[in-house]
């Protein structure tokens, strides 16, 4: 999601409005389930095992409140631990529930520029179910063991009681790092996360180092900017992906639960994108998989941003597959390059308390509730519904900042970058150098190659920008 300041133009903030209505976003939450989450928040399930010694953190965008994840991480004498506690959302909500039933239709929490439309009543999702520092929370506790390389040689989950100690974000975390002074948990988060990112790379892993966009205020207005992931934030998502691994290893083992998929590249889609590569100067070594061509890449260089666009084709067609009984034919998830599941984000997507309810029955050796199983089959539909709506929220909303901050530019040239060429229609994409802005340009345009562009249209009404070749 794209990211504003929190002033921002009222013109904006209309126009965010007409987006929520047009994509039929949820509103408030109903008198019912208001009032069941309240009365939910005040009696959870009892926990399980105290964890509340354990000194868990979280780390997240500076603001947030809905805290799904906080983590600890130990050395062991041949290898790591990790602690990852996430969100026991099943504590408060019951599969069948009027809670439940209502974030059936909402399958996942809608982020916008100015607000968000969350799965859960407040209530829960920033409250009582919320990791938030200093308070006692039930949660979903991971313990992952690791050897020496990071690869994993022990999992179990348990439902038990934490107390965070620490709300960080991100470029806290990347500072301390960066100037030595990380400690404990913090510096083994950038010493596993590396190792596991060496892992992801071996597999064949994919992680497209994709820049965000970000308004920022400058001169008196605003302008649009790119902004490179950090790398603790890579090293965070590691763990993540490392405890949907573990998930899904163990549903698989237990025959029934719910993977997030990614069924391989068509063979022509790949025979497109290694000629691809070898047009725009990209190298691809003998031997190298697609994750490992990715991940020395610089979406700064010219040729290989157009690269690392036009290349995503390789990654489309991800979904969800419920089974109970014999394990789906199509069981990996081919930019993880192993079987995953989602169980990690329960505050914000449906999905994760389900296969995370799933996870705690195998764990503990008890039979999956049936009113989870009972679930599961309908998740896949639910989930493929609410991923398509956030998208088109998603693409809507940089298409109303990127016209609303070009609407007084028309005319005027840009350096810019082709990073896609329609073949059948003629014209493609161009990304500016400054600002940060990728749109639909009308002639005929060189691929990977920098060229000059003018404003032809920008409408914040419409949402429409467009380029011309200069």
């Amino acid at each position: 999601m794209i990211q504003v300041p929190e002033e921002i133009p009222l013109k904006l903030e209309d126009g965010f409005d007409r987006i929520r209505r047009e994509l039929a976003l949820p509103g408030d939450f109903p008198r019912a389930v208001l009032e069941e989450a309240e009365w939910v928040a005040e009696v959870p399930r009892p926990g399980g095992k105290d964890l509340s010694d354990v000194p868990f953190i979280t780390i997240d965008p500076p603001g947030s409140m809905d805290l799904d994840q906080a983590m600890h991480l130990e050395r062991l004498r041949a290898g790591y631990r990790v602690w990852y506690a996430i969100a026991d959302v099943g504590a408060f909500v019951r599969p069948g529930g009027i809670i439940d039933a209502e974030a059936r239709t909402r399958g996942e929490t809608v982020y916008l520029p100015a607000g968000k439309v969350p799965l859960h009543p407040r209530v829960l999702s920033e409250g009582a179910a919320s990791l938030l520092p200093g308070l006692p929370r039930p949660a979903a506790v991971w313990r992952i063991d690791l050897d020496a390389d990071g690869r994993t040689v022990g999992t179990d989950v348990q439902r038990a009681l934490v107390r965070s100690r620490e709300r960080l974000d991100y470029a806290y975390v990347q500072a301390a790092v960066d100037t030595g002074t990380a400690d404990g948990t913090l510096g083994l988060l950038a010493e596993i996360g590396r190792l596991r990112l060496a892992l992801e790379r071996e597999r064949g892993g994919v992680t497209l180092p994709t820049p965000q966009q970000e308004v920022v205020a400058a001169d008196g207005g605003y302008r649009l900017e790119f902004r490179l992931p950090l790398p603790a934030e890579a090293w965070n998502a590691q763990i993540s992906l490392l405890t949907g691994m573990a998930a899904a290893a163990m549903m698989l083992d237990a025959e029934i639960g719910i993977l997030r998929v990614l069924p391989p590249p068509r063979p022509d889609d790949l025979a497109k994108v290694r000629r691809m590569a070898r047009a725009l100067g990209v190298p691809w070594p003998d031997g190298a998989g697609y994750g490992a061509v990715v991940h020395d890449l610089d979406p700064r260089n010219p040729q290989q941003a157009a690269f690392l666009h036009e290349s995503r084709v390789l990654l489309r067609g991800s979904g969800y597959e419920a089974f109970d009984g014999a394990p789906p034919k199509e069981a990996g998830h081919a930019a993880v390059a192993a079987p995953y599941a989602h169980v990690t984000a329960p505050l914000r997507r449906l999905v994760d308390r389900y296969a995370t309810e799933v996870c705690l029955a195998v764990a503990a050796g008890e039979p999956v509730p049936s009113d989870v199983r009972a679930g599961l089959a309908s998740l896949p539909a639910v989930m493929s519904s609410s991923g398509r709506r956030a998208a088109a929220v998603d693409r809507a909303c940089v298409d109303l900042v990127e016209a609303f901050l070009l609407r007084d530019r028309l005319g005027q040239a840009f350096d810019a970058v082709v990073i896609d060429v329609d073949e059948r229609r003629g014209g493609g994409q161009v990304q500016l150098t400054d600002p940060a802005v990728i749109a639909r340009c009308d002639g005929p345009l060189p691929l990977g190659e920098q060229v000059t562009v003018r404003l032809a249209q920008a409408d914040p009404a419409t949402r429409e920008v467009r380029f011309a070749l200069a």
